[in-house]
Order: structure tokens, then sequence, then C-alpha cells
């Protein structure tokens, strides 16, 4: 019953969307802008408000659908059901123990093979999930320390991180579809009588739309990614909450000492990117970072009483 609940809550989710926008598209055409002497009535169209929520929503929620297909391929995976060594007992065992405790399926255990020390959850549902490590997080952290990057997963895992930032993913990319759209139309409208041969501006139009959607797109990641950074704080807490503050503190030293160590740079072109534990965050990309810095996170942990 659990996937049916789920599946109407989405359903209920995107129809109170879909409403708003809607109801705040109609008034905005038909009483805002007539009244500073804007009249668009004639170009608004109500199905390409239709459109857009399809397009947005339909391309985030496919991408949520297969997002453990999609991480299993780009990755050099291999799932644990039966541990066959120490470390491998500790990461089933760990992710087995969470799971239990929060009353959720247990995710499938991956390892994958890279040298940075990191890690990340992905999967439709908190019941429906998987949580993947790093050879090199194996290799460069204590015990502990892999326990406690662990628990910050199932965080991501138990709070819906996945889900949440699928729906803000679709409301993002909902809004660049259609602002682009009915702006390019605005803009390359008939100015004047299509009978007298003014049929508008098509390459006009082309532009303002290819140059809105980069723009749109632009703030939309931004938008993302400020979501994304704030849900590593709250998986960051989790994680104390289950093995202990010191724990968590002392992985993401460890994976901070080994980054400066080796000077490997995190790139926004990981595709994996907002679901891993660690990632780049300096300079003016900072805005566009899916993860906050790690001295942050730091001091946030070091707040918190538990």
């Amino acid at each position: 019953m659990k996937w049916l609940k789920g599946i109407g809550l989405f359903l209920i989710a995107n129809f109170l969307i879909y409403i708003t926008l809607s109801l705040t598209a109609t008034l905005l055409v038909n009483v805002v802008l007539p009244a500073f002497g804007i009249d668009v009535r004639g170009i608004y169209n109500q199905q390409l408000l239709v459109w857009a929520l399809v397009i947005g929503f339909g391309g985030a929620f496919i991408s949520l659908a297969f997002s453990k297909q999609m991480a299993r391929a780009m990755l050099s995976c291999e799932q644990i059901t039966q541990p066959r060594s120490h470390a491998e007992q500790v990461i089933y065992g760990s992710v087995q123990e969470i799971a239990q405790r929060l009353h959720i399926a247990m995710p499938e255990v991956w390892i994958y093979d890279s040298p940075d020390p990191n890690a990340f959850a992905t999967g439709p549902s908190k019941n429906n999930s998987m949580v993947a490590v790093s050879t090199g997080l194996l290799q460069n952290l204590r015990e502990d320390e892999v326990k406690a990057v662990l628990a910050h997963e199932m965080g991501h895992v138990y709070n819906g991180d996945m889900f949440t930032t699928t729906v803000l993913s679709g409301l993002m990319n909902t809004f660049v579809y259609y602002i682009s759209n009915f702006l390019s139309q605005l803009v390359g409208q008939p100015q004047g009588d299509r009978e007298e041969g003014n049929t508008g501006n098509p390459i006009l139009a082309f532009v303002v739309y290819i140059f809105l959607q980069v723009v749109l797109s632009f703030l939309a990641m931004m938008v993302v990614s400020w979501h994304s950074r704030r849900r590593e704080f709250a998986a960051d807490a989790f994680s104390a909450k289950v093995y202990g503050k010191e724990a968590m503190i002392n992985a993401l030293r460890g994976i901070d000492r080994w980054v400066n160590r080796t000077q490997f740079e995190y790139t926004g072109q990981d595709a994996l990117a907002t679901m891993k534990i660690s990632g780049n965050s300096s300079g003016v990309m900072h805005l566009f970072a899916t993860h906050p810095p790690i001295e942050a996170r730091i001091d946030a942990l070091q707040r918190i009483t538990v």
C-alpha cells in the first residue's frame, strides 16, 4: 500500500502545481498585464502550460525511475549480497542495521571502483533504493568513519531526498520550458494585421527562445544546487544521530585530507555529483555546487547536541 500512497501523493502534488501555475498565468495574462497596457491574451495558450508540465516532470521522473540502472551503467559496480570479507560485512551490516532501525526495505548495496573516497545513494523511493561506496572510501577511512558515511547516505534514503530533488527539478524544468516558450512567442508575434503580410519574426523568436533556455537553466540549476546543499547538512545530522557526530566529522576530515593530498578536483561534469557525499564548492561556482564546503559541514556538526 505504501507505493500506492506514494503515487497518490505524487499525482496530488502535480495537480496542485498545475492548478497554481494555471491560475497564476491566467491572472497575470488577463488582469495584471492588461492593467499595465500589455495585452498578450492572443498568444496565451493553456496547452503550453500542460505540455511544459509533461516535459518538465516527465523527464525528471523518468530519470528517477531508472536512477539505479543509470548509476550502475556509469560505474564499474559489484553488488554485495553475501559479504565475503570484513570490509564487505561492515558495509552490508551497517546498511542492514540502519534499514531495520528505520523500518524500511533493505537497499541494494554496491561497491564501485574509484580512487576518491566517496559514496552515494539513489533510487525511486526509500523502499526501492541503492547505496554504493567507492573502493577509495574503504582504503582511506577507518571502519567507524565508513559507517558514518553509510549512515549519511541512509539519511538521504530515509529523508526521501531523491524524490524531493526530482520534484524540484521537474518544477524548475517546467518554468524554464514555459517561460522561454511564452516570452519567445511574445517577442516573435506579428506586429499589426496579419492580412497586411505581417507574420512576425520567427528568427528573433528562436534566438530569444535559445537565450532564455540557457539563462533560465542556469538560474534553475542554482535553485536545485541550493536544495542539494541543504540536504547534505540534513544527512550529516542524521549520521550524527546514528553513530555520533565525531565519526562523521572525522570522515569529512579524512575525505578533505585525501582531496588536498592528491589535488583531486571534483567537477560538475560528474552525472552522479548530486548523489555523492563529497564535491567541489569553491569560488563563484559555489552557487552551482551540490555540496557545502567541508569546513561548513564540520562546523554544523560541531554545533549539534546529540
